[in-house]
């Protein structure tokens, strides 16, 4: 029997492999989705209204994979935990409607270890599982991972940022660095919705948050004045007058980790993104970042995280017909 550092190994250094063993979902990936999820025609973000309720609990097995830890959070603290791990107050995702005539998402109250402790023990358990042929009853307890009334589901924003049209950003998340899909190349910025401050219950300034700190290399801002941080005011001002333009695409879940993710669409003209990032870094606090061209043969090869695999196929068919 693999001991848990062993099964953790195989988890990390297979990753890929594993989580797309499973069938074709969204845009021909295995994110899975529902109906509801995927809008017909993308969606202005701010379009998209957000709203707070009670958050219920859930039944679910408590899963460590490891005999002396009563999570897996704790074990991963103890026995592999990457360089930013911490237990931060987050948003969960209670209810999403993106293809009704009012798109919805509706959150309430969570914390980041709730993913580790049911998305990242689920896929440690399906790793076991191919070695060892032991039972998941934590994956076999989620019997609809897009269901969340059944499991606490933090929800990411991916966000696919393109430059001009014809070029975009890729992220090579380094395992050594990050709690989730080590090893994987996503799009860029990713977070997952929480808070800095009482003013950031808000999809837009949450990923200008996320801008800053993954192609600009700011420090984390802490509850930071939106109307005068000056990267905040001209990426708002872009925005405004069409120079920038963002779009949800949809709502997808990776079948391995049951990472939950908002599919965001990001396209910036030339100049301004070169006046806003001009100095972007490639080198970040999650990994590495690259400029790519933007082409449907842009990421064969790559072993891209679900999410953004289906996030580059959404959008490459309709990037020219965009509009603000």
């Amino acid at each position: 029997m693999s001991s848990w550092q062993e099964v953790r190994a195989y988890l990390r250094s297979h990753r890929y492999d594993l989580a797309t063993g499973f069938p074709a979902g969204l845009a021909g990936t295995p994110l899975l989705s529902r109906p509801e999820w995927t809008p017909a025609a993308p969606i202005p973000l701010s379009s998209l209204e957000i709203s707070f309720a009670r958050a219920p609990g859930c039944d679910l097995p408590v899963a460590s994979g490891h005999p002396g830890y009563a999570s897996y959070s704790a074990a991963m603290a103890a026995l592999d935990a990457p360089t930013v791990f911490e237990n931060r107050p987050t948003w969960r995702l209670l209810d999403a409607d993106l293809a009704g005539p009012a798109p919805r998402l509706v959150f309430g109250d969570g914390w980041y270890f709730d993913s580790i402790d049911t998305g990242e023990a689920a896929a440690h358990e399906y790793a076991a599982a191919r070695l060892d042929g032991t039972p998941t009853p934590l994956r076999d307890a989620v019997t609809d991972p897009t269901d969340l009334r059944l499991r606490p589901a933090n929800m990411a924003v991916s966000a696919l940022t393109v430059r001009g049209g014809d070029q975009f950003l890729l992220h090579w998340r380094d395992p050594a660095k990050v709690g989730h899909a080590g090893g994987l190349y996503q799009v860029v910025p990713v977070g997952v919705f929480q808070s800095s401050g009482p003013d950031d219950f808000d999809l837009w300034r949450f990923m200008l948050r996320e801008y800053a700190e993954e192609l600009l290399g700011e420090p984390e801002v802490d509850a930071p004045d939106y109307e005068t941080w000056p990267f905040a005011t001209a990426m708002t001002a872009a925005l405004d007058t069409g120079h920038l333009t963002a779009h949800v695409l949809g709502l997808g879940v990776d079948p391995l980790t049951y990472a939950t993710d908002l599919l965001v669409q990001v396209s910036i003209d030339t100049d301004t993104f070169d006046e806003l990032f001009g100095a972007w870094v490639a080198v970040n606090d999650e990994g590495a970042v690259t400029m790519r061209p933007f082409t449907s043969t842009s990421t064969e090869g790559l072993p891209m995280q679900a999410a953004g695999a289906a996030l580059v196929r959404l959008a490459l068919p309709r990037e020219s017909r965009v509009q603000p």
